[in-house]
């Protein structure tokens, strides 16, 4: 249904404004509106409210257990629509008086609009409890590590700030990363297309409903998932390679899904596919193209360059693919040996046992994380510079607008203002709790302020690539690598600074893609800005309070040494916070990085990757009939080895071979089947692998049945873990 704003248009003989330009978004978004659909309704606010807390309530629960748990939003999604729809057939339809106005508990049947912004509560408890848990990470680490004893109030304010300083930023950044057509935010076509295949009536002379499809790849994803979620394992990594070489450490080394380069390897796991770089589906194949280049110049020719010919950084002493931290005789490293009874670095005790080594590719990851940054600040102010510039210019009338931010200018728009007071207060609280707690917060007044300019400058370019291209270039790294110079040996002052600095701008990026979400599905503005700020609040709130009871009633939490062989609560989430505050913090990059430091060439990169961006612009100026240069993409390139590890090369070609086959070959010669099927085939593939990883998490996993055969093993390839430097000796590996 077309609103009353475009009837007016057409009367006064105004031509509407034109289709959306980005192919993708006119296939799947519908160019109409209903204004008078209600929106925060009794059932909205009901359903978003106790969708966000369980959602926060579980995911915080299960993110302490040794097999942590993420319950996404897309389950909450799926199961809040038939509890809406009994609620609008037997509440009451009467209605009240309440402060003057009125309203109903029942205004009519369950809509589409009430069901996003019920997502949009949901999707609060997904960002801050699951599936970016690095405020409550902070805390464990203060409290369950470094034994503070921390007041509740400054964990909340923490919790809170740090959401409410990147909602801040969200608010002032939307004329440049919602309104835009060109910032279209890929991943949420597959949420239109779900919303759209749950609430449109379809007939059958169109062919197969998108419901009856939805419903039918759900049904198979949910039932096809017990095999490599519980039943045989060792689908997630089918490493034949190693089969075929069962003695050979190089043959395993390059054929290893698991612990290698995963030369010949696949999976046939929807959750190790989609599991780093997100569902393929919704990723332009522009952009898969340029990931895929980068992994292949990385993983296939850098690595094995540095490994087997140069032995860079000492390399062969190690693994050529671990997270692992090494000492320089190729053993694990023991953190505690070097760490004072206060948690300070023990200097003796560091020079005296050993210095920090990195597995290779771990090392030139990290390096192409400074690559990245830099590439990001560069490609962004020579490519989109001038749209900025020009946006920032012009009043809000004189911006080209499509269909549909023509038909959001029905709603009253969020007065920057409103933004400003959360952001302005958000800051000064934290500058309080700085003053107030200083001995727990380890970071100063300035370096407050330093980490909120850092979100300041970095957020916009990152949104940037991430709207366009639908991969987010992180700066987790360059953030502590940053402030672990500025203030060396204070580990909780790390923490808190990539906390504002780096995870605010997550945040941000979280509530600018929900932003975009209503201005696809036509939700009012002031609406969605009460859903996201009450949504923070009762998130941030469940979040700590979860927490900080199970930090004060589980005994000795996250303790692995003190705990019972056979307890749950081992935090290996938050180890890993930990371990990172160790090395940027209190060992710090210096003695990395720094001069003398064995991987101080890396730094290098930053300047590789400030330069690489400029000849592509070049060229696509001088040959601007060439349109395939613009879309070389040295972010999205470099890219192509984020995230490595955990992330596998496994997982990352998987996900480039299934992108490019739906969203190149499907979308160039199905057009009509992708418009219609594509995203919704994302969304069921993802609701069933969530329906079951529940199923089995609290049927099976969670009571400890677990089955011990051939195939429950992820990887067979013992020896890819082992170095092929001569004299290191290392358990289970031969000795050259």
């Amino acid at each position: 249904m077309a609103s009353k704003a475009d009837a007016d248009h057409k009367q006064n003989g105004h031509p509407l404004p034109p289709e959306c330009t980005v192919e993708e978004v006119a296939l799947v978004v519908p160019e109409t509106d209903d204004p008078s659909l209600p929106v925060l309704t009794f059932r909205a606010w009901t359903l978003g409210v106790a969708s966000c807390t369980v959602l926060i309530f579980l995911n915080t629960f299960f993110i302490y257990r040794t097999q942590p748990l993420t319950i996404s939003a897309i389950l909450m999604q799926i199961a809040v629509l038939p509890i809406g729809k009994f609620m609008a057939a037997t509440l009451p339809t009467k209605e009240y008086r309440l402060l003057g106005r009125s309203f109903s508990l029942n205004p009519g049947p369950f809509n589409m609009k009430e069901h996003v912004i019920i997502t949009v509560f949901a999707n609060c408890g997904v960002s801050m409890g699951g599936g970016d848990a690095y405020s409550i990470g902070a805390i464990t680490v203060m409290k369950a590590y470094y034994r503070q004893s921390l007041n509740f109030l400054c964990g909340l304010i923490i919790v809170l700030t740090t959401q409410i300083v990147g909602y801040g930023w969200a608010g002032m950044l939307r004329r440049y990363l919602v309104d835009p057509v060109e910032m279209w935010w890929p991943a949420n076509l597959a949420q239109v297309s779900l919303f759209r295949a749950l609430h449109e009536k379809e007939t059958k002379a169109q062919g197969m409903t998108r419901m009856r499809f939805f419903m039918i790849f759900l049904v198979a994803s949910f039932a096809y998932y017990a095999f490599p979620g519980y039943l045989f394992p060792i689908l997630t990594f089918f490493s034949w390679v190693c089969w075929v070489f069962p003695n050979s450490i190089t043959a395993q080394q390059i054929g290893s899904g698991y612990h290698g380069l995963g030369v010949g390897a696949f999976t046939l796991d929807w959750a190790g596919i989609s599991a780093y770089h997100g569902s393929p589906l919704v990723t332009p194949w522009t952009s898969i193209i340029n990931v895929g280049a980068g992994f292949i110049m990385f993983v296939y020719i850098i690595v094995p360059l540095c490994y087997w010919k140069f032995n860079t950084f000492d390399a062969q002493k190690f693994p050529i693919f671990s997270n692992q931290l090494f000492t320089s005789t190729g053993h694990k490293y023991d953190t505690t040996r070097i760490l004072t009874p206060q948690f300070d670095l023990n200097i003796a005790a560091y020079q005296s046992y050993s210095k920090l080594y990195l597995s290779p590719l771990f090392a030139l990851s990290i390096g192409s994380g400074f690559a990245r940054f830099t590439a990001t600040l560069t490609h962004v102010a020579l490519f989109h510079g001038g749209d900025i510039w020009k946006q920032s210019r012009s009043a809000a009338h004189n911006v080209k607008l499509d269909i549909h931010s023509k038909l959001m200018k029905t709603y009253k728009q969020v007065p920057q203002w409103w933004y400003l007071v959360l952001l302005i207060g958000s800051i000064a609280l934290s500058l309080i709790m700085c003053f107030v707690w200083a001995e727990d917060v380890q970071l100063p007044w300035w370096g407050f302020l330093f980490a909120f300019f850092l979100a300041w400058i970095v957020t916009l370019p990152i949104g940037v690539i991430q709207a366009t291209t639908n991969q987010q270039p992180g700066y987790d790294i360059i953030a502590q690598f940053i402030i672990g110079y500025v203030l060396p040996g204070k580990p909780i002052a790390n923490l808190l600074f990539k906390i504002y600095g780096r995870i605010s701008t997550i945040h941000a990026l979280s509530f600018l893609s929900d932003l975009k979400l209503g201005h696809y599905m036509k939700i009012p503005p002031r609406s969605m800005f009460t859903a996201q700020l009450v949504g923070t609040l009762v998130a941030g709130t469940v979040n700590l309070a979860t927490s900080w009871w199970m930090l004060e009633n589980v005994e000795n939490i996250c303790d692995i040494e003190g705990l019972h062989p056979e307890s749950p609560w081992t935090c290996p989430k938050f180890r890993v916070t930990f371990d990172a505050s160790v090395i940027w913090g209190l060992i710090g990059p210096q003695r990395l990085f720094g001069p003398g430091g064995l991987y101080r060439n890396l730094v290098w990169l930053f300047l590789v990757g400030a330069f690489l961006p400029v000849p592509v612009w070049i060229l696509s100026k001088i040959f601007p009939e060439k349109k395939w240069i613009p879309l070389i993409n040295i972010p999205v390139i470099s890219y192509g080895f984020a995230g490595m590890p955990p992330a596998t090369p496994t997982n990352i070609a998987s996900w480039l071979v299934t992108g490019m086959i739906f969203n190149y070959f499907v979308f160039k010669y199905r057009k009509q089947w992708w418009q219609k099927y594509n995203y919704v085939l994302s969304a069921a593939l993802d609701a069933g692998t969530a329906f079951m990883g529940v199923v089995l998490f609290f049927a099976l996993q969670n009571e400890g049945v677990n089955l011990k055969w051939w195939g429950s093993k992820p990887d067979h390839c013992p020896l890819a873990t082992c170095p092929i430097a001569k004299g290191i000796n290392v358990t289970g590996c031969p000795i050259f």
